[in-house]
């Protein structure tokens, strides 16, 4: 029987990163535990206190950039994935560092956000921005000062690409989650979109399941950098299961 091949659409969490040495945000001692994502993660503590905001991104930015961090073997797997498999691997992000740009991957979407980018609130511009962001920095596109902020969606905020994100699920012969806690939506419902749909395969890689585990046809446990490469192995090798 040949080996089944299709579109494939990968989602991949915190814990794909924090194996390359980055903080999560929703473990135990996670980012989240230590500040009050109302004050640093929505618009209206933006609006607040926007100088406190700059400065916690301005934090993250500074260690995402940082010598010691770069991608791991996981990062480095589904780029290969994308390279071997043609043109029909879809790797979405709930991830704001680059670290899967780095490992070369390219049909990538970041759906909330990036974070070496900064956004216009004035002129809605986009510009990377791998430095300190300031209250008082001007916008290149429209000259408004004191408008950018990070390019990072908020709690409150709606995600990115859920057009293309959606149709893509729904065309999709597999769909992977890799290191998410299933907890965040709508990104935690994109697992139950395409069980709807019936013959598409569905696989969960995680350190422990998560909430969403029950809604996967597989669920394979253990660290990202040593589940990850030899599931691309796996499927290069016999093709999607099922």
């Amino acid at each position: 029987m040949a080996a089944r091949t299709g579109p494939i659409v990968i989602l991949t969490g915190a814990g794909i990163s924090k194996e390359s040495g980055l903080d999560t945000f929703r473990c135990e001692g996670g980012i989240w535990h230590q500040v009050r994502l109302e004050d640093v993660a929505t618009p209206e503590g933006f609006a607040r206190d926007p100088t406190r905001v700059q400065a916690f991104y301005n934090d993250r930015r500074r260690g995402l950039l940082g010598d010691t961090i770069r991608p791991n073997t996981a990062h480095e797997a589904l780029a290969r994935l994308e390279r071997d498999w043609g043109d029909q691997v879809l790797l979405v992000t709930q991830n704001i560092d680059d670290l899967h740009e780095r490992a070369g991957s390219e049909s990538l979407l970041h759906m909330h956000g990036e974070l070496l980018k900064a956004r216009c609130g004035h002129c809605h511009a986009v510009h990377v921005w791998r430095t300190d962001l300031g209250t008082g920095d001007v916008c290149e596109a429209c000259g408004a000062e004191g408008r950018l902020r990070p390019h990072v969606v908020w709690f409150g905020e709606i995600p990115l690409y859920m057009e293309q994100i959606m149709d893509a699920l729904n065309r999709c012969a597999l769909f992977m989650a890799i290191g998410t806690s299933g907890t965040v939506y709508p990104a935690a419902g994109f697992v139950a979109e395409v069980r709807e749909r019936g013959w598409a395969h569905t696989a969960e890689l995680n350190m422990e399941p998560g909430h969403g585990a029950s809604l996967f046809a597989e669920i394979v446990q253990g660290a990202a950098t040593q589940t990850v490469p030899a599931y691309v192995e796996r499927l290069l090798a016999d093709g999607i299961p099922g």
